[in-house]
């Protein structure tokens, strides 16, 4: 490997690292709630920001959430030697992911300000329906192409032939998803602050771990 495909390496992968800062932060003031009233059906736990954090939330998110997409052509990079095909594959299912993700979190100040208004007693019950039809059903397909990215990269991983170590295996990113529930169940005042940028948390450990393999790569 010369040292401009390491290169190439490294800073697919920084942006990556960088869009789940972005995306995290942003979605961390849209829906971090004190008293973690975290849920997909109700709303009250965006009533913890307000709508001048929420803007900001708002723009980090939705500058940050196509920097995803160079990401994944990070992981498609590093899974390429052990199977092109399937890698590429990868690479689709993670951009279109995050794609549909970034037009998920462009709505999520929008959400925020009608339950402001139903707060004030304006009647807003038909919006939110409406809302939880286009939008919420949207997180379906994140999850869904995460967890099928995550497939993949296992597989290819436990070859030993692509870029990662074996061990990164377990460090997919359904797995770190998953960790960020478990820590919520047993430690909820933890737990609280992870549960908004769960999915972020995730791809931030993974493509941190996926830089620091570059370095052992000849």
């Amino acid at each position: 490997m010369t040292n401009n495909d390491r290169l190439f390496l490294v800073v697919t992968g920084m942006i990556g690292l960088i869009a789940a800062i972005l995306v995290g932060a942003g979605e961390f003031l849209l829906h971090f709630d004190p008293l973690a009233r975290f849920s997909e059906t109700s709303y009250e736990f965006m009533l913890a920001a307000s709508d001048e954090r929420q803007t900001i939330g708002h723009f980090l998110g939705v500058l940050g959430g196509p920097l995803y997409v160079v990401g994944c052509w990070h992981i498609y990079l590093m899974l390429k030697p052990a199977n092109q095909v399937l890698a590429f594959v990868a690479f689709v299912l993670g951009a279109y992911g995050f794609m549909i993700g970034a037009d998920w979190i462009s709505s999520r100040a929008s959400i925020g300000a009608i339950v402001h208004l139903q707060q004030n007693g304006v009647a807003v019950e038909s919006l939110i329906q409406l809302y939880q039809e286009r939008y919420e059903s949207l997180l379906m397909v994140i999850r869904i192409t995460t967890l099928v990215l995550s497939l993949i990269f296992i597989g290819l991983t436990l070859t030993g032939r692509s870029h990662y170590q074996k061990w990164h295996a377990i460090f997919n990113p359904i797995l770190l998803l998953v960790g960020s529930f478990i820590v919520y169940m047993v430690s909820p005042d933890i737990g609280k602050y992870l549960m908004p940028i769960a999915l972020n948390v995730a791809f931030g450990i993974f493509f941190l771990l996926s830089i620091l393999q570059t370095r052992n790569l000849k």
